[in-house]
């Protein structure tokens, strides 16, 4: 069955846009052009659950740009990788948000970055590239690391500290969503990590009530 919208795509978009009063004319175009474009890829290549698509905006652009409160807004142009990035999330929103920055999306299933790609090629996004390779093998480099619970975060960091190697951007990192209780997750990773509860951050619904923004900063100390 699908899973039944408290609210229309119309009304989560303006919710979403409340929060960021100061979004430019453009970005709030392509904001809004998400939900009709991911309906449409999604009826052929599933990126989001067909149960979820009319949550698109509450459940998946507002998580995404949940990030966009923690990561620092510089006029300088940096780069962020977002690992298992799937069908552009959370770096579509993003690249939205933060024009100035450059986006790498890396996935390993060629067919979601395809989707991401078009789509944001049809909003008009200059700012990102994608990439077809499994983390472990990329030998691409970034400021920040950005992910939507890819994977376990003792993998996400192992695999990525080769990409902030290099960085000397401030609060260089990791930063990735995840949810429910991560004791045991970060107890398993043995980094220092700190937690930001996104229901702390802005006007957000219930549902986010145990989701989280996991930071890890480049280089984060091992515990074990």
């Amino acid at each position: 069955m699908p899973i039944t919208p408290t609210t229309t795509p119309t009304e989560q978009l303006d919710r979403l846009l409340r929060q960021f009063p100061a979004l430019s004319p453009t970005a709030t175009q392509q904001l809004t052009a998400l939900y009709p474009l991911y309906r449409e890829w999604n009826a052929r290549i599933n990126v989001i659950s067909r149960r979820d698509i009319d949550n698109l905006y509450l459940h998946h652009v507002m998580h995404s740009l949940a990030l966009a409160w923690l990561l620092p807004d510089e006029p300088t142009s940096f780069t962020i990788a977002d690992v298992g990035c799937g069908g552009g999330f959370p770096s579509i929103p993003l690249a939205i948000l933060f024009p100035q920055y450059q986006f790498l999306l890396i996935d390993s299933i060629a067919k979601k970055l395809h989707v991401a790609q078009s789509i944001a090629d049809e909003i008009g996004l200059t700012n990102v590239s994608t990439h077809h390779t499994r983390v472990e093998s990329c030998d691409l480099c970034c400021d920040y690391v950005v992910s939507r619970a890819a994977m376990p975060l003792e993998l996400l960091h192992k695999y990525t500290q080769h990409m902030l190697h290099g960085s000397t951007a401030p609060r260089t990192g990791i930063y990735c969503l995840k949810g429910g209780d991560l004791s045991e997750e970060i107890a398993q990773a043995g980094v220092t990590a700190q937690l930001t509860a996104i229901s702390t951050l802005a006007d957000y619904p219930d549902y986010y009530q145990d989701k989280w923004i996991v930071y890890v900063a480049k280089q984060g100390k091992r515990t074990n």
